[in-house]
């Protein structure tokens, strides 16, 4: 089904539903009323009959009430679900028109020294990343970034494709995992917070006489209370009973207060953690790459989902020392306190080793999935083959993602061995940088495991270096030509290393005079040939293009060019054999108003 077609059906098919649980909304909040005046009702009529049969008839009309309390509290979390589930796709709607900012954008993520992060517009507002980005944790947002700043191995990149082939198909289950994550996005501070508690040493469960203390302790109390309720013990010791107690309670708080205040905060988010988790237990998965994923949640009894839905419950009971009226009559009588926190400890005894790995895991499918949605919306691009050696580069119909449907045209490349350089020349705005970008931004995707824009596609597994963006840095004291050979050295400390990358570089040595530039230019591209290189170079400097009559086998020349007429200016934006003759900068110049 067409993705507009499918996010057209969902959205009728969930405010069908939706209306329909808000119907059911008002029946139970009627039960609700009814039954409380049903209560006073029994209570009142009963009364003068029985006081044994109002009572009975008012606890089973209240059992009722906690009925109808819960399954409308249920309805209401279901109701919340499909509002989020619509949310997802009015924004799946909103992305095949072009818009995605609704996303977020990764900003956080992006790094001034990265390889090509700035370059290549990766992450930030209208970035690459704030079009992939469907996750909903922290811990997604983090797998997705990692996925976009480095290219994985080749064994992962083919995994990744066998899973994003696959998860298509599943995309109610990716919306319901997204739409639950929405409701409380969960934070690494929460995975840090029980990683920092687990290397802590217990407070209660290194003094192994707890144990019993735990039990017998309330036992003793308890059995006081009873006593003195049957005048069988005396009033001074249930006073003094009392006192002890309420001083060992104090004294136990004084322990627990630290553990809570670290824990304290994090309820809720282990609440969606579990659902979320949950969700991936119970998903069937072909894919060996998700199979493994899915395995690090363990399997029945000890499920993840389980433990964590105990890990938070334990929490939730310790909340209760909050509420004074409650929490003094729970730690005089049973030491709730040291209860919970005892619970606590043996639950982090035996599980907390898997926390990391049980987030690890959940960001890794969001990232997944988040492709997946990319592949769902895009069906006519393709996985990249990739294919062994430096290096290979050929795609047909090859576009910028970034760049709308109705406004992208597609370019083809070819480069088929290592030391060739293609060198595209071209006027202003012909479109020689989007180019360049075109094919980066596709790189980036190709070694994520994900799909590319391209009608057909075959790429080395390669790591890329760019020099296309140059800003000057005056609180570093730093021009912008000194900010570019900082770049340009990075680049040449690879190549001469030997590494295996794929070069973009963008009118070299662009803040410097001509002759030096022409000069360092040449020398630049031989260097790069010398050493067997890859790269693409846009540039305005015609001459560079002659370097084909010394080295035939290593330089392609290409560019893009603008129709004149009437003195305006028309772009094709395609890709052309052969050197530029056409330049627009003059018509440009004319147009200011500069006297020619």
């Amino acid at each position: 089904m067409e993705p507009k077609v499918y996010y057209a059906n969902r959205i009728v098919e969930l405010e069908k539903k939706r209306k329909g649980l808000r119907r059911r909304k008002s029946v139970l909040g009627a039960l609700r009323v009814g039954t409380i005046v049903a209560i006073c009702a029994v209570l009142y009529l009963l009364w003068s009959v029985g006081i044994f049969f109002a009572i009975a008839a008012g606890i089973l009309l209240l059992a009722v009430f906690i009925r109808v309390l819960f399954t409308d509290l249920n309805n209401q979390a279901a109701i919340g679900q499909l509002d989020r589930l619509l949310q997802v796709n009015r924004d799946e709607q909103l992305f095949l028109q072009g818009s995605f900012h609704q996303f977020g954008d990764g900003a956080a993520f992006s790094h001034e020294d990265h390889l090509y992060a700035n370059d290549l517009d990766i992450f930030g507002k209208s970035s690459l990343f704030q079009y992939l980005n469907r996750t909903s944790s922290e811990m997604g947002s983090h797998a997705l970034a990692d996925y976009l700043k480095s290219p994985a191995p080749l064994e992962l990149i083919r995994q990744r494709q066998q899973a994003v082939a696959e998860l298509p198909g599943k995309m109610e289950w990716i919306q319901d995992l997204q739409a639950a994550g929405n409701r409380q996005r969960l934070t690494m501070a929460t995975r840090d917070r029980l990683e920092s508690w687990a290397l802590e040493p217990p407070v209660f469960s290194g003094f192994r006489h707890w144990r019993w203390l735990r039990y017998v302790l309330p036992a003793i109390i308890l059995t006081v209370v009873t006593g003195f309720a049957f005048d069988a013990i005396p009033a001074r010791w249930f006073y003094f009973s009392l006192l002890l107690f309420a001083v060992i309670a104090y004294q136990v708080n004084k322990y627990v207060a630290p553990i809570h205040e670290q824990l304290s905060r994090i309820a809720d988010e282990l609440q969606i953690c579990s659902v979320t988790i949950r969700q991936i237990e119970n998903e069937h998965f072909s894919a060996p790459l998700l199979q493994q994923l899915q395995s690090a949640f363990g399997h029945s009894p000890h499920k993840a989902s389980h433990e964590i839905r105990t890990l938070q419950r334990l929490l939730d009971r310790l909340d209760i020392r909050y509420n004074i009226l409650i929490s003094l009559p729970l730690n005089l009588l049973l030491l709730w306190n040291l209860q919970q926190v005892l619970g606590l400890e043996k639950w982090k005894a035996t599980r907390i080793k898997n926390i990391r790995a049980w987030f690890d895991s959940l960001g890794q499918i969001e990232a997944l999935n988040s492709l997946a949605v990319l592949r769902f919306n895009k069906p006519a691009w393709v996985f990249p083959e990739i294919v062994p050696g430096y290096f290979q580069l050929q795609a047909r119909d090859m576009g910028h993602p970034l760049i709308t449907e109705t406004k992208r045209v597609n370019n083809d490349i070819s480069i088929d061995h290592s030391g060739e350089l293609m060198l595209v020349t071209g006027s202003n705005m012909a479109g020689k940088s989007t180019y360049l970008r075109s094919a980066g931004i596709n790189v980036i995707l190709g070694m994520a495991g994900s799909a590319v824009c391209a009608s057909t596609c075959r790429m080395s597994h390669v790591h890329l270096v760019s020099s296309m963006r140059i800003a000057d840095n005056l609180a570093e004291s730093t021009s912008t030509f000194y900010a570019e050979l900082k770049k340009l050295k990075t680049i040449i400390d690879k190549v001469n290393a030997g590494e295996e990358v794929f070069i973009l570089l963008d009118e070299i040595l662009r803040g410097t005079n001509s002759l030096d530039r022409h000069t360092g230019s040449v020398a630049l591209m031989k260097q790069l040939i010398r050493h067997r290189a890859a790269a693409m170079i846009a540039t305005h400097d015609l001459e560079l293009a002659s370097l084909i009559r010394e080295y035939p086998e290593n330089i392609i020349n290409y560019h893009f060019d603008v129709q004149v007429s009437n003195d305006e200016l028309y772009f094709d934006y395609r890709l052309k054999p052969g050197v530029c003759n056409s330049m627009n900068a003059s018509i440009l110049m004319k147009k200011i108003g500069i006297e020619l």
